[in-house]
């Protein structure tokens, strides 16, 4: 009986009467067909475009047949480490190994190996030595070039080499995977595939490569920390894809690793066509004896509203994944989608999201960005506010009060992170205090990350002076509504800058406001972050 998912098992696979996939997806985590899960979007694009797609969710990695079941597909495997890099996935900040796996049927921890892409392609390579292998997710997005890696304490080389796959489409790759499918239907050879853009490729033919940047040669790299700093800021001024240039990064032996400029980001309705596909919407029913995926829990009843984040912390790694440049889903595909969560038996009236990487971002910073793309040598939102940034919340006031209105909702919350220093420069009041009566439950959680002022700066967030105006409006309008309501601060310890004097200085600080947090995020020095090319 078709159970609505794509196929997991050859059983299933037969039932369909598919002889040979077109594509075999490898993927760390448990497959959930929702479309907060990269698996599921990417997988359900394909098959809309009319290539066929199977799963092959959290093989055993001791043994090479566990990657076999299908065969071998028609055009390619697509390899995935999940929802998370692997190592996140395993270790904490001090290096221990994590108690849980959310991304696991039952939580169990241990269905994934460390640095899961690699050993997965490698697995994959024993049989399948031409098939073309593309990479994809968070892992191979933040690897896609030399790198530090915290956990080995190591300079890495692109996660391209160490795979042995064919090709990274890096960054939000609905764009990019259509193309690549597209091309090797054609009957273009993997190694030709040179020109799409969100793709690293690697070549020995650097006559081949035109109009690039070339970076420091990956042994200089491992030599010198400050060409490494050099090479990653050469980058981060290249993620943009309005202004982005082609890079070159060079390597022994005559081989070169390019990377094309990024895929330009969703238009609106091409955004709304992805969250319209037939999802599930819940993970794969073989997972309920073992308890169902903890991770679908925080999404189910949660909205995607935007992709892409101009706030652009030091700390963060979306403006080397998504890009700074804004963009949102109608609120017609919204409503559809929350009319859609109001229908499931588990529904109890409570929307737990509207949002994204930044909850009230719903456009571009201003309008240069819609035709010069994120400015290369200033932020919008720091030191200070650029004056050309445009700051409206009217359209998410709209979007919300639809939201509420549809009938069975009960409440609809922001869990996703309300930018203070962005709300703080709306001159209408009108979201500010719609926010404090329908969408916060008892306590909103806002993160200044520190307050001293030399942290700050080193995380790329405006002084400690912003937030303290943000807390005595929020407390403002809770006094004129009538409500008891609470700021809950997130917190960061460890950051680069942050010496003795600044952690004392963060906590006078909670003493003097009376918190006592219940977590502090220390620094984590993931790939694919400024912070963490400061760190190293």
């Amino acid at each position: 009986m078709n159970n609505g998912f794509l196929p997991v098992s050859r059983a299933e696979m037969e039932e369909r009467g598919i002889k040979q996939f077109d594509f075999v997806y490898v993927i760390g985590d448990a497959y959930v067909d929702h479309p907060s899960f990269g698996h599921a979007i990417i997988s359900r694009l394909l098959e809309a475009h009319g290539y066929s797609v199977g799963i092959i969710s959290q093989p055993d990695w001791r043994d090479k047949e566990s990657v076999c079941i299908f065969g071998e597909p028609r055009l390619g495997f697509l390899v995935s480490a999940g929802n998370m890099d692997s190592m996140v996935n395993h270790y904490s900040v001090s290096k221990k190994r994590r108690a849980t796996d959310a991304f696991t049927p039952g939580g169990v921890m241990g269905k994934r190996p460390d640095y899961a892409t690699i050993v997965y392609c490698n697995l994959l390579r024993q049989t399948y030595k031409h098939t073309p292998i593309i990479i994809g997710g968070i892992e191979a997005s933040l690897r896609r070039l030399a790198h530090y890696d915290y956990w080995s304490n190591k300079m890495k080389r692109s996660i391209l080499l160490d795979s042995g796959a064919d090709l990274i489409s890096y960054g939000m790759g609905e764009h990019s995977i259509v193309e690549i499918a597209d091309a090797l239907n054609s009957g273009l050879a993997v190694s030709d595939i040179t020109f799409i853009d969100g793709t690293v490729y690697k070549t020995r033919k650097r006559e081949d490569i035109y109009d690039a940047i070339e970076l420091p040669h990956y042994e200089e790299v491992l030599a010198d920390k400050a060409a490494y700093a050099r090479s990653f800021y050469t980058q981060y001024c290249n993620t943009d894809p309005f202004t982005a240039k082609r890079l070159i990064e060079p390597y022994p032996n005559k081989c070169y690793v390019v990377q094309n400029p990024p895929s330009k980001p969703l238009t609106t309705s091409e955004m709304d066509a992805v969250y319209a596909l037939p999802y599930m919407r819940t993970y794969h029913p073989s997972y309920e004896e073992a308890g169902g995926v903890p991770a679908i829990e925080e999404v189910k009843f949660s909205l995607v509203s935007n992709r892409g984040c101009f706030g652009n912390c030091n700390f963060c790694a979306l403006a080397f994944h998504q890009g700074r440049v804004v963009t949102a889903r109608s609120h017609d595909s919204l409503v559809a989608e929350a009319e859609k969560i109001t229908m499931d038996e588990k529904f109890k009236g409570y929307i737990h999201d509207v949002g994204g990487p930044t909850a009230n971002f719903r456009k571009p910073a201003c309008k240069k960005q819609l035709k010069y793309g994120a400015c290369r040598d200033k932020q919008c939102l720091w030191p200070t506010k650029c004056e050309n940034l445009e700051v409206d919340h009217r359209d998410y006031v709209k979007l919300l009060r639809k939201i509420r209105e549809i009938p069975r909702v009960k409440k609809v919350f922001i869990r996703s992170g309300i930018r203070y220093d962005y709300l703080i420069y709306d001159k209408d009041e009108t979201f500010f205090r719609e926010l404090c009566k329908y969408h916060v439950s008892g306590q909103l959680k806002v993160a200044p990350e520190h307050v001293s002022d030399k942290v700050l700066a080193k995380m790329g967030k405006p002084g400690g002076d912003v937030y303290q105006r943000f807390v005595k409006k929020y407390q403002e309008i809770n006094q004129r509504l009538g409500m008891d309501q609470y700021l809950v601060p997130y917190l960061m310890s460890s950051h680069p800058g942050s010496d003795l004097h600044a952690a004392i200085e963060l906590a006078e600080y909670l003493r003097d406001i009376h918190h006592i947090p219940e977590q502090v995020q220390d620094f984590y020095p993931t790939p694919g972050t400024l912070s963490t090319a400061m760190y190293y």
